[in-house]
């Protein structure tokens, strides 16, 4: 069996792309009867049943038993077999990264998070993470030749579709996607590391059956995600959502992506640390500020998120700004794409209340009352998670998409 799945679905003939559609169906829908699926692919039982016997003996769908009906005979009930195939996922953070690895079935069987990494732009630093990866596959303990594949999220311009990212380890006239491939030993693909934890919310989080979702994640930057009618929306060539760059103020502050007046410049996880520092610099007191005065190391995200949640009051002025802020944009994202749920996640959605209240109010000011009153506010549910698990689940539907 091994292997075999792969070779199959790169044939692209009838019958492969047959077992991708059925794959696909309970990969989204769970677990359902033959009849149910012949419908939802318009085809006959007859040929449905056939595919079905043919992938239960290959091992990739299981016969779950009987399904208890009120009357009548009782159909059996078909999934997909957990252990017929892994996946990875892995989230870059910018002092770290998170490993992933999910079973066919989607069910998490291990994750590791916080393993020690500087995201730096260089040859160096993708070679360090190609490693931590094949270290994390020799430790999990499950056949090497039973992973399928590995998604990895990288911030920035990423287009899935063509393997190649614009904005981080762009060395090389060749795809990203391919060159991780030769060097950790699996099928790679590679997508928007936002884009993924929408994707993971989506599937794994809070979102329970809306289909047209804004997922905003305030991190170092600030990027969304987009679902329109239950699909993740990718724009042309795969770099939608780049909300951050969005020219929103007048001022001189440069964004790391070469232009002034950014939102990020101002309402982001990267403002938030400027910010501060600035603040304290001018003689204002935070839990923080022997910490900063030591100058040993660089002071991280993390800590400052901590000593919100502590309490410390300039810390959660700078937030509540950022909120405040960052609300009066999303209200805008609203109006143009009435959503019926909107999802703050990232780094800074850690702080709960103290972001989420400014953003709120700003929201409510500056929409329109009938469009807002269409929106839900939601923190994410899977919180630091949402990344490694949003690429688990993209490693998986990757190999399944039409």
């Amino acid at each position: 069996m091994e292997h075999e799945l792969l070779k199959e679905l790169a044939s692209g003939n009838k019958s492969a792309l047959l077992k991708k559609k059925i794959i696909a169906h309970y990969i989204y829908n769970g677990s359902s009867t033959i009849t149910d699926l012949a419908k939802e692919l318009d085809l006959s039982v007859p040929t449905v049943t056939k595919f079905i016997n043919e992938m239960c003996e290959e091992n990739y769908i299981n016969d779950y038993g009987k399904l208890e009906t009120s009357s009548g005979r009782h159909p059996n009930l078909y999934g997909l077999n957990p252990e017929s195939g892994y996946f990875i996922g892995v989230d870059i953070k910018k002092f770290s990264i998170n490993i992933g690895l999910i079973n066919f079935k989607g069910d998490l069987v291990e994750m590791k998070m916080d393993i020690p990494y500087k995201f730096e732009n260089s040859p160096e630093a993708l070679e360090v993470l190609c490693e931590l990866v094949r270290n994390f596959i020799k430790e999990i303990g499950v056949n090497g030749k039973k992973i399928l594949n590995v998604c990895i999220n990288i911030s920035g311009r990423v287009n899935p579709e063509s393997g190649y990212s614009f904005s981080r380890f762009n060395f090389s006239e060749r795809p990203l996607a391919e060159i991780l491939a030769e060097k950790i030993g699996y099928s790679v693909c590679i997508d928007n590391d936002t884009r993924a934890m929408t994707y993971g919310e989506h599937l794994k989080g809070c979102v329970k059956g809306e289909k047209d979702i804004i997922f905003v994640n305030i991190s170092w930057g600030i990027g969304i995600g987009i679902i329109i009618d239950g699909k993740v929306y990718m724009g042309k060539s795969g770099f939608s959502g780049e909300f951050g760059h969005v020219n929103v103020f007048d001022n001189e502050i440069l964004c790391h992506c070469g232009k002034k007046g950014c939102l990020e410049t101002e309402a982001s996880g990267s403002a938030l640390h400027r910010i501060l520092l600035e603040r304290i610099a001018n003689g204002e007191s935070s839990i923080l500020s022997e910490r900063i005065k030591m100058k040993k190391e660089a002071l991280t995200l993390d800590e400052i998120i901590a000593a919100v949640n502590k309490e410390d009051l300039l810390c959660i002025e700078i937030v509540e700004e950022i909120g405040q802020k960052l609300g009066r944009q999303i209200a805008g994202l609203i109006s143009i794409f009435n959503p019926e749920l909107v999802i703050i996640g990232g780094t800074l959605s850690l702080t709960g209340d103290y972001i989420i209240q400014p953003i709120k109010t700003a929201i409510r000011k500056y929409s329109l009352n009938l469009i807002n009153k269409d929106a839900t506010i939601a923190i994410s549910k899977l919180k630091d998670k949402a990344g490694v698990i949003g690429a688990c689940m993209l490693a998986r539907s990757r190999m399944f998409e039409s």
